[in-house]
């Protein structure tokens, strides 16, 4: 008898669905760590709220974004966070120190995804941005504008004065590229190389920003006539009439992420809350509003034609930048920035 019914209670559990079996009681609240701002405004309108509304589950959302209490939450065993944004090399430094949970790629669908993504292990791509060459269109007229960065350094031909960021990210692949290095040829990035090309135009550059809402406001006030910015700092100037347009091709692509920290409460819930993130639909439409899409190669079919041209996954632009390699600049970040401090000092 006690056989037959244990028999039987298998066979109704093998005929039950997947979920019944698997998925946990659902939490009152899951919460999410982003980095604030207009981007956690977006977030809650186009994720956090449809997560709510799907699941039944309120999401709480913190910021900033912060590695370190990550790492301390994790070690110390009280996670508080069911997901967290988590930013470039220190997505990597995450996975490789043992701080996340794997994710489950059975919920999370990213096969429209770019192929280089679409087995993530331990680091999911929330969204993108790319840094990019932008100018004046007053000083540079059509059909004499510059389309590389080799013509960024070109001086006589395109005269004025620059602006760049005050950090070696991005400046380095833009020097190599400069001389000539091909965008798939550039990791590992030839370091001595890239300092010897940007000693060429230091002298050119007005500004180094420090800050994203400075980079375009240098060319907006006129104090540079072509500089690097990060493409939505471009967007919002063009948008409202500013003589400012974008060169895409050598832009930078770098992801931000998210992860759920290795042991977090209601883990399961944050693999689901991934899968929403993972969807074309709220991707599209949240690109309309920040600027900086994700990475469903779907998504553009859910963002505002005008849009488009503005954002670094569309089909035009994604084929003409280079993925920055976050694990180099991992492993080799902390002394570049060293030689770069220095490099700085000299005149």
């Amino acid at each position: 008898m006690l056989t037959r019914i244990l028999t039987a209670a298998a066979m109704l559990a093998a005929a039950l669905p997947a979920a019944a079996q698997t998925e946990p009681p659902k939490p009152a609240r899951i919460v999410v760590n982003d980095s604030g701002g207009a981007m956690q405004s977006a977030m809650r309108r186009f994720f956090y709220d449809e997560f709510e509304k799907r699941h039944g589950i309120k999401v709480v959302n913190t910021s900033p974004v912060d590695p370190g209490k990550l790492k301390a939450m994790v070690e110390s065993g009280n996670v508080e966070w069911t997901v967290t944004e988590i930013g470039g090399e220190d997505a990597i430094r995450a996975e490789r120190s043992g701080l996340l949970e794997r994710l489950d790629l059975n919920i999370i669908d990213l096969s429209r995804f770019p192929t280089h993504l679409q087995k993530r292990d331990f680091v999911f791509p929330k969204s993108v941005y790319s840094t990019v060459m932008g100018y004046r269109t007053d000083v540079f007229k059509e059909g004499a504008r510059p389309k590389n960065w080799a013509d960024f350094w070109d001086t006589k031909k395109f005269p004025g004065p620059r602006t760049l960021q005050n950090s070696p990210v991005d400046n380095l692949e833009f020097a190599l590229l400069a001389d000539g290095v091909a965008p798939d040829k550039l990791y590992p990035l030839d370091v001595d190389r890239a300092f010897r090309k940007l000693d060429q135009i230091k002298k050119d550059i007005a500004v180094w920003w420090t800050t994203g809402a400075q980079s375009a406001q240098i060319l907006i006030d006129n104090e540079a006539v072509m500089g690097s910015a990060w493409n939505g700092r471009y967007h919002a100037p063009i948008s409202q009439g500013a003589p400012i347009a974008i060169e895409w091709t050598g832009g930078a692509i770098k992801e931000s992420a998210f992860g759920i920290p290795k042991g977090a409460k209601a883990a399961y819930w944050g693999q689901k809350f991934l899968a929403l993130a993972a969807e074309a639909a709220p991707q599209g439409a949240y690109a309309n509003v920040i600027g900086y899409p994700g990475l469903n190669l779907d998504a553009t079919r859910f963002t505002d034609p005008k849009m488009i041209p503005f954002l670094p996954t569309s089909p035009d632009n994604l084929s003409r930048q280079f993925w920055t390699d976050l694990a180099w600049w991992a492993d080799n970040g902390e002394a570049v920035k060293v030689r770069w401090a220095r490099w700085m000092l000299q005149q």
